[in-house]
């Protein structure tokens, strides 16, 4: 049977000499993370609560004076996060649906419109990452 050990069991075995000489000192840790090609979060859902779209602020900036309450939200986010850009093009392309926000620098897009439009262009963006780009891809969620 194979043994399963904890991340702090690994570093100590790896670096153990290091490790005694360097308890109960202070340590600097530096964490780097390296996106991969990955459309990680993928979840529809249509809120009860019309603070969720105002949470989200679907109602300020390029919305102002609109109401999206009732509406279906789809939220995604891929790494590398400009490809947030082009799942933004493939949403838009495959279904009525609005871009409620989109973010490059963190990889987030909120699309908003009716339950089947939502739907659509939620699943495109996942055939179109997983087919065409050969990106990991997760399932959709919905609630």
């Amino acid at each position: 049977m194979e043994e399963r050990i904890t991340r702090e069991e690994l570093l100590e075995r790896l670096f153990h000499d290091d490790y005694e000489n360097l308890k109960g000192k202070k340590l600097r840790l530096t964490r780097v993370r390296v996106p991969g090609k990955s459309l990680d979060f993928a979840h529809v859902f249509t809120p009860s609560d019309g603070s969720v779209y105002e949470n989200l602020a679907l109602h300020i900036g390029v919305h102002e004076g609109e109401d999206h309450r009732g509406e279906t939200i789809g939220i995604m986010r891929v790494t590398p996060w400009e490809a947030i850009v082009v799942a933004t093009d493939v949403a838009v392309k495959a279904a009525h649906v609005e871009v409620g926000f989109m973010d490059r620098f963190s990889g987030a897009l909120i699309i908003t419109g009716g339950f089947s439009q939502v739907m659509t262009a939620v699943e495109d963006v996942v055939r179109f990452f997983r087919d065409e780009l050969h990106f990991d891809v997760c399932k959709i969620h919905r609630s």
